[in-house]
């Protein structure tokens, strides 16, 4: 990535287009401290004897307004369902069953047929099952639609990863498939200066802007067998936040040797937004989607079990920090 920002700082951020993550991690730690949940970066865990139930809830936020602006809500169903599957497998556990909650402003068939066909989708390629949900009409509440869920799993015992890694760690990751479901909102605002979502996206000539916004985030289910299977100390989904979800992994130095290329649609992004690096970074998984630390032999032994996966990095000794391209990220 090369930075497009301007010198005198006017390059567009997540903070401007409406989305503080330091605000809203600052909240979600109010409400945490609130209501005496589970602490737990990702899941929440209730022991049961000899497992624990995990519990994992999220949504798609606002990439729900670009399928609104282009009447296709195709793949939103998969999206919801990985951004609480993957949530699950950083964790430790191994996704069971999925319920669903949509609220919208007023009936559509034809929208929640789209949406239904992608969360059966989505639990086909997370194997678990769909057991329920609900849908509200609130015209007074609601403007369109939004759809979250609640993703239950099942761990034993000593399944479930410690969640710190320890210095002298290799990170693996696995490479993304794109923006997945989170800086849409910074990803919007940057596009539609200059385009319409129905334009054609310039790198791929064949898909349109909306298209290419809407690839659905990937379920890396086939990576928990074998994280579970050698010593995997801590895992992050890669998600808001960008790159400095790593340091959800403990008070490390996490230093990206070799990061996976960030998507063509991140340039685009980039270019049309004048979005800086260090913005980019901080916002979007330029590519890397999700990530583990364990030991290097245990690191060598889950990329060849897993196909895609690849040593990126190294855990060091040092301040709450993530290096990675030329970047300092805390």
């Amino acid at each position: 990535m090369t930075d497009e920002s301007d010198d005198d700082g006017e390059g567009l951020t997540y903070a401007e287009t409406g989305v503080d993550i330091d605000a809203s991690e600052a909240a979600t730690a109010a409400l945490i401290g609130a209501a005496g949940e589970f602490e737990g970066d990702y899941a929440g865990l209730v022991d049961i004897g000899d497992q624990y139930l995990a519990l994992a809830t999220d949504g798609v936020g606002t990439k729900l307004l670009v399928a609104e602006a282009v009447d296709d809500y195709s793949t939103i169903g998969i999206d919801c369902i990985a951004m609480n599957v993957n949530d699950l497998i950083a964790t430790g556990v191994e996704p069971v069953a999925f319920v669903d909650y949509l609220a919208v402003e007023e009936p559509d068939d034809d929208e929640a047929e789209q949406i239904g066909a992608g969360l059966s989708e989505g639990a086909k390629r997370a194997g678990i099952a769909l057991v329920g949900g609900e849908t509200a009409v609130m015209p007074d509440v609601i403007k369109g639609l939004d759809i979250a869920g609640t993703c239950a799993g099942l761990a034993p015992k000593d399944g479930v990863f410690p969640g710190e890694a320890e210095p002298g760690d290799a990170i693996v990751g696995w490479p993304s498939s794109g923006i997945h479901s989170n800086g849409l909102t910074l990803a919007r605002e940057a596009v539609t200066k200059n385009h319409e979502y129905t334009d054609d996206y310039p790198h791929e000539p064949e898909q349109t802007i909306a298209e290419a916004l809407l690839t659905p985030t990937r379920i890396y289910s086939e990576v928990l067998a074998p994280l579970r299977e050698h010593e995997t100390h801590a895992a992050a989904h890669v998600t808001g936040g960008g790159w400095t979800n790593l340091t959800r992994m403990g008070d490390h130095r996490y230093e990206i040797t070799d990061p996976f290329d960030a998507q063509q649609i991140y340039d685009f992004v980039q270019a049309e937004g004048s979005v800086s690096d260090e913005e980019m970074h901080r916002t979007f998984n330029m590519g890397t989607g999700f990530v583990a630390a364990l030991p290097e032999g245990a690191a060598e032994a889950v990329v060849e079990a897993t196909g895609d996966g690849r040593i990126i990095g190294r855990v060091a000794e040092g301040e709450d920090c993530v290096a990675v391209r030329g970047l300092e990220l805390a």
